[in-house]
């Protein structure tokens, strides 16, 4: 479903417009909060649910999640601005969860199992029976049928079956969850397990139902901007194609600073700062202290390790990750600032949510939730008038290829050939939550030994982040290209690598 433009992303940017909307005209909040799902879903037709009631109920739900509210409980009514004061400042941090699922929305889709559908032909060969190691099909009146009892759902049939009359079907947001954190309620209704859940919001955006939603801190953040706090925008170089294919970063800079941002600085330079310290903890550390490293940039992926692997711990790099790397070092010149990292990830929001984080970055927005401030302000980052003097040009090529898959590893691998030329380097990388706990469990059995691992949560690296906007393959080749446009190639020639030991702890 992933980059196919939906009426559930149309919904969700109209909440993230209509939020920022409120936030900047100020007044009476929980009031004007009240008639925003009339306003998202007018007249008096459904249009996707069973009734308009439903949809606009499941809209307020969406609303108070976007203003960092928790949902509310079924089983009593309380307005949809309910201790919205709560809410209307702007040191407010998220409160878990981070990811929630609206319980009137979700569809209790069937849990994952293994159906023989009518186009089964019954045929003699019947290779479905052959290859099933539990026995669990027999023929029934001609047809194949799979003894649900029995049937470990491995889809042996499914890949037999000549005629492809064998679906394996399994819950969107289950399926999409590397971590198998959803279960289900007592009414068949998806259930996450926040033990297990590391916020990277795959199953978010992968629910074709539109029942699962994250917090958001547009509310905060443009409370801060209204109080006149420098607010800093910190940008994720995967912002590339997201608000317009052309869009160059000096028009980005200059819708952001419309908005009301006192600076605009690329997240690649913390990248750079992040590669260095990275290549000399290998050199230090493998195999000399231990048998490989894993890079740490990518939260849900370093979380996941850390709680499936706990005996890996320790090889995860010890390097703070570019957002707070970049934050930090902004803050080392202006100590009054207040940082907001915007890019594409969910899992951002919790790390920044961290009380060892909370003095670095002190808000998280994802480009979606960026283009609803836009929106409500009538902004068009394409229309801004492209400065070739306000272009990012700190950041170099290494840092920027981090938002796409394999990138961190290649940085870093460079960033030790640099250091030490006869080095050889062995790099793995995944993407994705479930390839990466497979690597893992090949670093497991020692196959990795001597090598950098790189992990990203999100199949596809940064640029398929749960915030972002652009389809995962048209935003792959944006930054590619951008990386390649750099005009520092060499993380070694990077002015923020040379003060990195101002900001290591």
């Amino acid at each position: 479903m992933r980059g196919v433009h939906t009426f559930i992303n149309d919904i969700r940017r109209q909440v993230f417009t209509e939020v920022a909307r409120l936030a900047f005209e100020g007044g009476d909040y929980a009031q004007a909060i009240e008639h925003l799902p009339y306003k998202i879903i007018p007249g008096e037709v459904a249009r996707h649910r069973q009734n308009i009631f439903l949809e606009r109920a499941i809209v307020s739900e969406r609303l108070r999640l976007a203003i960092g509210l928790p949902l509310r409980e079924v089983d009593e009514y309380t307005p949809t601005g309910a201790n919205i004061e709560e809410s209307a400042i702007a040191e407010k941090y998220y409160e878990p969860p981070l990811i929630n699922i609206i319980n009137f929305a979700c569809n209790a889709c069937p849990p994952k199992q293994v159906r023989v559908t009518n186009m089964c032909q019954g045929c003699l060969a019947h290779p479905c029976m052959e290859v099933c190691p539990r026995d669990a099909i027999s023929l029934v009146q001609g047809k194949s049928f799979i003894d649900q009892t029995k049937c470990i759902k491995c889809g042996k049939c499914a890949d037999a079956c000549p005629y492809g009359a064998i679906l394996k079907l399994e819950r969107p947001c289950a399926e999409a969850c590397g971590m198998d954190a959803i279960g289900s309620d007592e009414l068949g209704r998806a259930k996450i397990d926040y033990d297990k859940c590391v916020s990277c919001g795959m199953c978010l955006v992968n629910c074709p139902f539109g029942a699962i939603s994250d917090k958001s801190q547009i509310f905060q953040l443009i409370q801060a901007i209204k109080r006149g706090d420098k607010v800093v925008a910190a940008v994720a170089p995967a912002f590339v194609s997201q608000f317009g294919d052309q869009v160059t970063s000096s028009q980005v800079r200059e819708a952001m600073r419309r908005v009301g941002f006192d600076k605009v600085i690329e997240v690649a330079v913390g990248a750079d700062m992040c590669t260095a310290e990275e290549a000399e903890d290998f050199l230090k550390k493998v195999p000399a202290e231990q048998p490989f490293m894993a890079t740490s940039c990518c939260p849900a992926w370093s979380v996941m390790a850390k709680k499936f692997f706990p005996q890996f711990a320790p090889y995860i790099s010890m390097a703070l990750t570019p957002m707070v790397l970049t934050a930090r070092l902004y803050k080392k010149d202006h100590p009054d600032a207040r940082v907001v990292f915007i890019g594409p990830c969910a899992a951002k929001k919790l790390e920044a949510s961290r009380r060892t984080i909370r003095s670095d970055v002190d808000f998280v927005l994802t480009f979606e939730e960026m283009q609803g401030i836009f929106d409500a302000k009538g902004i068009v980052p394409a229309d801004m008038p492209i400065n070739p003097d306000d272009e990012f040009s700190t950041g170099t090529a290494a840092g920027r290829g981090f938002a796409v898959t394999g990138g961190v590893a290649a940085a870093v691998k460079e960033a030790i050939k640099e250091i030490d030329p006869d080095r050889e380097v062995l790099v793995e990388h995944a993407d994705g939550l479930r390839e990466c706990r497979k690597m893992l469990l090949m670093a497991k059995t020692g196959k990795y030994n001597g090598y950098l691992l790189e992990g990203m949560g999100c199949p596809g690296g940064c640029v398929a982040g749960a915030g972002t906007i652009t389809p995962v393959k048209k935003s792959t080749a944006a930054v590619t290209k951008y990386a390649n446009d750099a005009t520092v190639k060499s993380v070694s020639e990077s002015a923020a690598v040379k003060r990195l030991h101002e900001v290591q702890e």
